[in-house]
């Protein structure tokens, strides 16, 4: 599979997660992407382990296939004028390094784009390329905590908690793909590229949209409620005879089919329970009828009982439980990267039913220092 972006040629100057794997996105797609690292140890995502496979780590091998390897001194003349070379014939420019730097290094916005008016030019930040954080280094926990997300993870008793997954530095390089591909769009119609700005701090706003809408309208800080979502009851993990599973009846119609499968069918009616915004109210009183209830069976017997009549419900699974789930092995993501026996999560797009395949795996440092540069 070719990919609907054969054709597009990326220079990624990329370090850590956000910046190569929004190159690793646009290369799962069937862009030729030219990672650019310093002679030196190249991406220091290169140590971020153990474990290691072939003194790299699994980060990097994850967040780095599909990709050739060209190592540039961009701290030399000599290799400011090898990158400026490559920039004349590329379509995307993706760059995460330290605020301020490629401007003293010559290779900004500004230059690389004087040099080539097609170049699309995406830079990621921590804070954003304005104000007074804007040359603050920021790591995916900074921002959470910085962001707001942090204040409302975990229980109300509990201190704000991390969220595990990098979820600033993962949505940070999807809004880049987006933004790139928006832009290429637009170079269709214009014949120009354009510059690119997006950051960790801009996505972990759009992660606590609502609760600054709520503030705004309510003046009421969001709490942290645990395993439950802070307005829709019931909506959260509950525990049963066995393990605990998750029940999301998000509609009034759901909890009412949701009480009649609990055996409970008076509570559809009782008018503390029987619409959503009653049942907010009520919340406590609600969980303290629920959690009784559901320790008197295992789990199965629970999720075949809403799955028949409709109640969305699901298994709290581990890792192991999940690759083992009838359905992830349907969703066909998993992919091993050729030349070895790592799995990986592919692309989460399929094009005409495809999902595309990772065709390589992450580039040794410079491996294709000859084939890109002569």
């Amino acid at each position: 599979m070719q990919g609907p972006l054969a054709g597009i040629k990326v220079i990624e100057i990329g370090q850590a997660l956000a910046g190569p794997l929004a190159g690793a996105i646009m290369a799962d797609m069937g862009a030729d992407v030219i990672k650019i690292e310093k002679p030196d140890g190249g991406d220091d995502a290169r140590g971020w382990g153990p474990p290691f496979i072939e003194e790299a780590s699994i980060m990097f091998h994850i967040t780095n296939r599909n990709k050739r390897s060209v190592t540039i001194d961009m701290k030399d003349a000599a290799g400011i004028e090898k990158l400026k070379t490559l920039v004349r014939g590329a379509d995307i420019l993706i760059q995460n390094l330290r605020s301020g730097v490629v401007n003293d290094l010559g290779i900004g916005p500004d230059d690389m784009r004087a040099l080539n008016p097609r170049l699309i030019y995406c830079s990621i930040w921590a804070f954003g390329p304005k104000g007074p954080l804007s040359k603050a280094p920021g790591f995916d926990p900074l921002l959470q905590a910085f962001g707001g997300v942090m204040m409302q993870t975990g229980r109300h008793e509990d201190p704000p908690t991390f969220c595990a997954p990098a979820i600033n530095d993962k949505a940070t390089a999807q809004w880049c793909v987006i933004g790139a591909l928006a832009a290429l769009q637009q170079r269709h119609v214009t014949g120009q590229g354009c510059v690119i700005d997006t950051s960790l701090l801009d996505s972990a706003a759009s992660w606590v949209d609502s609760s600054l809408a709520t503030y705004h309208v309510t003046g009421e800080l969001s709490q942290r409620t645990g395993a439950a979502t802070p307005t829709i009851v019931p909506y959260q993990v509950f525990d049963t005879a066995d393990h605990p599973l998750v029940i999301a009846a998000g509609y009034d119609r759901l909890f009412h089919k949701l009480a009649a499968a609990l055996g409970c069918p008076e509570w559809a009616t009782d008018p503390r329970f029987a619409r959503g915004r009653d049942r907010f109210v009520h919340r406590e009183a609600l969980l303290g009828l629920m959690k009784p209830v559901l320790l008197t069976k295992v789990r199965a017997e629970w999720l075949a009982a809403f799955a028949a009549v409709g109640v969305p419900s699901t298994p709290v699974n581990t890792i192991v439980e999940l690759m083992e789930t009838e359905q992830f092995k349907a969703s066909d993501i998993l992919r091993i990267l050729p030349g070895s026996d790592l799995p990986v999560v592919g692309l989460p797009i399929s094009f005409d039913g495809k999902r595309p395949h990772p065709h390589s795996g992450a580039p040794q440092l410079g491996q294709h220092n000859d084939d890109v540069l002569g």
